[in-house]
């Protein structure tokens, strides 16, 4: 008979109950220790390894992260792309101690100091450490969540908990608790960053948008205030992105013999003349964060299916899903400090104003500026760092948008796509932009360049021990 992991650790002492929140942890010796990064002991591999456990336990738990994006209250892109980080580092941080070779990022990234360790000679079930902690860190990621969706969090953890479970309960209970103790300190240093619970601030009515010149109007998409004009404050993961010098646009100039002309005269003249290709490829990669899991959300599903395409263990799958996660949580906030530096206009405001004032972009454009591009930025990083890990000739077939219902508004079906290598997918999210008619040739090649950055950066830090 399958016993409810709130039930079995009761009968084994431990009295934690489950319900929507954290459990509360036990004081347990060997959770009360912290690992710094330089720790080897930390990271000793046990007898039975992550990388010996199927990838399904993080299929499983990123599919229901994206779920959550698409069904909770307040997911902006922004907003999303910080819960993919957390739940990427709850994940692998709850069994990096079973990987071979691997370390920590405890002492590497900003604020995050140290973490619970694992009990010295007892063993883990780390199927069981990844499951409890991506359940109770997208519990406190997703904490405005429906009822219903806060059921199927409860519902998932069990049954992989039934699934995955030893016949030693001691050690299974262990892992589980291993894990919560792991979320719950991620959860506690994500709330430091000056993006928690961001959902319930997307458009503050504090922000008094600029009036000069060529920057940001709301005249398209009727927003006054533009979409989290603060994100760009929060703290990166990486102090290198913090430190990258900001990129600088083109001047601002309605001479048409100006580069900043030719850049918003490029887009408009694309626009009007689109084939079925283009639009095909603008609506695929336009993410709506209204009707889909929202841009970084396309990337983390990328991850997904770049582990199913490889095959990826669970150890694998978890730095997958740490590094992309990583990366669009920095590449958001470097793009949104870009933004809001320069509140730099976009297309249909120059184009009405110096070229077309009838001009109708093939997509809507979001409520923020456009200089440098969050797709652009975001997909780049994502790409560099999945290619760090899967190769640069990696073929792969994204079916992110199948399914969905044919968008009869631009009469374009959702039909799969495929790529050669993770680059090119990154090249062709950021160019969809310009063919949408909402970002310009800089707001693009300065989001490939910027992302790019940031995905080296993550890939150079120490992810695998110095032997």
């Amino acid at each position: 008979m399958s016993i409810p992991i709130p039930t079995l650790l009761r009968k084994k002492g431990f009295g934690i109950p489950l319900r929507h929140g954290f459990f509360t942890l036990l004081t347990l010796t060997a959770l009360q220790a912290c690992r710094p990064s330089d720790d080897p002991s930390s990271v000793t591999p046990q007898t039975t390894t992550a990388n010996s456990y199927s990838n399904e336990v993080a299929l499983k738990w990123s599919a229901m992260h994206l779920q959550l994006v698409r069904n909770s209250p307040g997911q902006t892109p922004p907003v999303a792309s910080r819960t993919f980080s957390y739940a990427g580092l709850a994940m692998y941080e709850s069994l990096v101690a079973g990987i071979p070779g691997n370390q920590s990022m405890a002492g590497q990234l900003q604020g995050l100091t140290t973490l619970p360790t694992v009990e010295t000679g007892q063993s883990y079930n780390w199927a069981l450490s990844a499951n409890a902690a991506e359940a109770d860190i997208l519990r406190g990621l997703f904490a405005n969540t429906t009822d219903v969706y806060r059921k199927k969090i409860d519902s998932l953890e069990t049954a992989l908990f039934n699934q995955f479970k030893s016949p030693d309960e001691t050690a299974s209970a262990r892992s589980s608790v291993y894990g919560k103790a792991v979320a719950k300190a991620i959860f506690e240093w994500s709330k430091t960053d000056g993006g928690h619970e961001g959902y319930n601030r997307n458009f503050p009515a504090d922000f008094v948008p600029s009036a000069e010149a060529g920057t940001w109007r709301p005249t398209e998409n009727g927003r006054v205030i533009p979409m989290q004009p603060y994100w760009g404050k929060n703290r990166t993961m990486l102090a290198a992105t913090a430190s990258q010098t900001l990129p600088v646009p083109l001047p601002i100039s309605t001479q048409v013999t100006s580069q900043y002309f030719a850049q918003y005269l490029e887009v408009y003249a694309k626009n009007i003349s689109l084939t079925q290709a283009e639009k095909e490829t603008s609506v695929w990669w336009a993410d709506d964060p209204s009707e889909t899991f929202t841009p970084p959300g396309h990337s983390y599903n990328l991850a997904r299916i770049a582990i199913q395409t490889d095959k990826a263990s669970l150890g694998k799958a978890a730095e997958t899903f740490a590094r992309v996660g990583i990366a669009v949580t920095d590449a958001f906030i470097a793009c949104w400090k870009c933004k809001f530096t320069y509140n730099n206009e976009r297309p249909y405001t120059f184009v009405r104003r110096a070229i077309d004032p009838n001009w109708v972009p093939f997509w809507p454009a979001p409520p923020f500026p456009g200089f440098a591009s969050g797709h652009s930025t975001q997909s780049a990083a994502a790409a560099i760092v999945l290619t760090d890990l899967y190769g640069s000739a990696f073929t792969f077939t994204d079916d992110s948008h199948v399914g969905r219902v044919r968008d009869t508004k631009r009469n374009v079906d959702f039909k799969a796509r495929t790529y050669r290598s993770f680059w090119e997918a990154a090249e062709e999210s950021g160019y969809s932009r310009i063919l949408g008619g909402i970002h310009t040739r800089q707001d693009n090649e300065v989001g490939l360049k910027e992302g790019r950055t940031i995905g080296q950066n993550i890939n150079a830090l120490r992810w695998k021990r110095v032997q």
